[in-house]
């Protein structure tokens, strides 16, 4: 599957609908108007009426939705509201634990983000991953390591979610998926944080991060985007292979294939195109 970098993914509350149209201008690379835990219990009719009202009156505006769970009473509502508006061009599913929930979904006909946030939903993860209609993973730190038992924020919690981690890079890949986004950052005025975290995750090979401050968008591309000399590295490698030899050498080291790719994808995450 051949799907775009999603270096950060904005969530904005349903239950306020003002601040979708500054969400949309801050910069990610994708939106995602939130149904679920963003918005209280109480107001989950009126956020999902909120977000009728703005597709309808902004029928240019392109987002993602997260619905509530597929227990939820709200489900097939969400669902039903996705289906009938094409500024949504993709949704997230929390709470996920079987391809069953997924083609609940699917069959509104948008991309699916499924969300990881248990250990069943852990354990069915292949099949998560193969189900129709799935676009990309991502998962919630928070949920899964409460559903584990694990002590929040302790390096021994980072060690188990790591493993998780790993599962969803290797299903992805497995699957033809696009490169997983790693779980939120909680910590808004963290910034060295977030930046860590960040490199992290484009160092274990996932695209980028969920976002729940837009201040924190700027700083997660920052981070994510090729140090000045790996590009530099990158351009002249796509210009030595335009020779079109085989394997070449370019700084005294050889590449091929793999090299190739590298340097290709150092390129396509700053933006620069690299056919």
């Amino acid at each position: 599957m051949n799907t775009p970098i999603i270096r950060s993914a904005l969530f904005v509350p349903a239950s306020r609908p003002e601040r979708i149209p500054k969400a949309l201008a801050v910069g990610a690379d994708a939106v995602i108007v939130d149904l679920e835990d963003a918005v209280q219990e109480s107001l989950k009719v009126e956020a999902r009426a909120n977000l009728d009202a703005f597709l309808s009156a902004s029928p240019e505006a392109r987002l993602l939705v997260r619905i509530n769970a597929p227990e939820h009473a709200g489900h097939a509502a969400d669902i039903a509201l996705c289906a009938r508006h094409a500024g949504v061009v993709g949704v997230l599913l929390p709470k996920v634990e079987s391809a069953a929930h997924v083609s609940r979904v699917a069959a509104c006909a948008k991309p699916v983000w499924p969300i990881i946030e248990s250990a069943a939903g852990l354990l069915a993860l292949a099949d998560i991953a193969h189900a129709d209609g799935v676009e990309r993973l991502s998962f919630g730190a928070l949920d899964l390591g409460l559903d584990l038992g694990l002590s929040s924020g302790s390096a021994a919690a980072e060690r188990i979610l790591d493993q998780a981690r790993y599962a969803l890079l290797l299903q992805s890949r497995v699957a033809g998926l696009g490169a997983p986004l790693d779980s939120v950052f909680p910590a808004i005025e963290d910034r060295e944080g977030l930046a860590r975290t960040a490199r992290d995750a484009r160092d274990m090979g996932f695209d980028g991060l969920l976002c729940i401050h837009p201040t924190q968008v700027e700083i997660v591309h920052r981070a994510l985007c090729p140090a000045d000399e790996e590009l530099a590295w990158a351009r002249r490698v796509m210009a030595a292979a335009s020779s079109g030899a085989g394997v070449f050498v370019v700084d005294g080291q050889m590449v091929d294939a793999p090299v190739l790719g590298r340097a290709r994808r150092l390129l396509q995450r700053a933006g620069e195109a690299c056919d």
